[in-house]
């Protein structure tokens, strides 16, 4: 027996119902469908046009370009370093963008020691220090002294750091100007003055670590010349480096050691590794950590 949800239904014939019936349940339809779709559309609205995809902002399409420095310190919408490999990189307090040397060239056969500057909010890159010709060598100054003369030479595959002042640190890497291999000197760039300072290490060449005690920070500690290390700063500040390719006579070879640095003591600390190259890792149990673990060598 059919029964009619009609509240009219004792007043309307059976086919009146029904249609009645038809038209409640065709608007409520249509509301729950209103009711998905309208937010989709609201939200589509709202979101950027190309969300998930990449856009190119700046440089050239084509490989192995040459830099158009423009004026030193001076924003330009023509501005852009040339192609590089091995740069080193930070993010300022500000959220500008900044890049330090790496190779370059057609055959990538020599390093630049320029320092650039990146402003997302205008789109412009700044050349503000170093060379806009490869290969130049460094100007030390005094160790802990900024000058304006002062720069790092010529490199690539250096470590980065930004600290909480805002500074940005550069350790090591491969120099191209003169002997072609790494160091292991340390600098401090201000963003705030524009200079370069010398922190530590040694202008020479190819120099081993000085590991000293584990666990111990001591004036003459440093890590010994590379490139391409692995880089941390820890929630104190402290810089932490691991590993890199450095130099073993003739060869290149990778080392497993990692360090700790203070900038607030200026002092390095041999933290874990090994002070012999070509190591290999010890792993211990998954999961479980242990004093004997241990990563191995590697580059990157």
């Amino acid at each position: 027996m059919l029964t009619l949800m009609c509240s009219e239904a004792q007043s309307m014939s059976l086919g009146q119902c029904l249609s009645l019936r038809l038209r409640r349940f065709l608007i409520a339809t249509l509301i729950v469908i209103s009711a998905c779709l309208f937010p989709l559309r609201n939200a589509s609205s709202q979101t950027p046009s190309n969300p998930g995809q990449w856009t190119w902002m700046s440089g050239s399409n084509s490989v192995n370009q040459t830099g158009v420095y423009g004026t030193l310190d001076v924003s330009a919408s023509g501005n852009a370093p040339g192609s590089r490999d091995g740069a080193a990189r930070w993010t300022d307090a500000n959220g500008n963008l900044w890049l330090f040397g790496g190779l370059g060239g057609t055959i990538n056969s020599f390093a630049y020691n320029d320092l650039w500057r990146y402003s997302p909010s205008t789109g412009q890159w700044t050349w503000m220090s170093g060379s806009n010709s490869p290969n130049q060598s460094g100007i030390y100054g005094t160790l802990g002294v900024p000058a304006a003369t002062n720069v790092p030479s010529a490199r690539y595959g250096a470590a980065s750091w930004t600290d909480a002042q805002g500074n940005l640190w550069l350790f090591g890497g491969w120099d191209t100007s003169g002997w072609v291999t790494a160091k292991s000197d340390l600098w401090k760039y201000s963003p705030s003055t524009g200079l370069w300072t010398w922190m530590g290490g040694t202008q020479a060449f190819a120099q081993g670590s000085v590991f000293g005690t584990l666990g111990v920070p001591a004036p003459h500690n440093i890590p010994g010349a590379r490139k391409f290390p692995t880089t941390w700063t820890d929630a104190s500040g402290n810089f932490w480096l691991f590993g890199g390719q450095a130099p073993d006579s003739y060869l290149v070879t990778e080392f497993d050691d990692l360090w700790k640095y203070s900038p607030s003591t200026g002092l390095w600390t041999w933290m874990g590794g090994s002070n012999q190259s070509r190591q290999p890792g010890v792993y211990g149990t998954e999961y479980l950590s242990a004093t004997i673990c241990r990563a191995r060598g590697r580059k990157p």
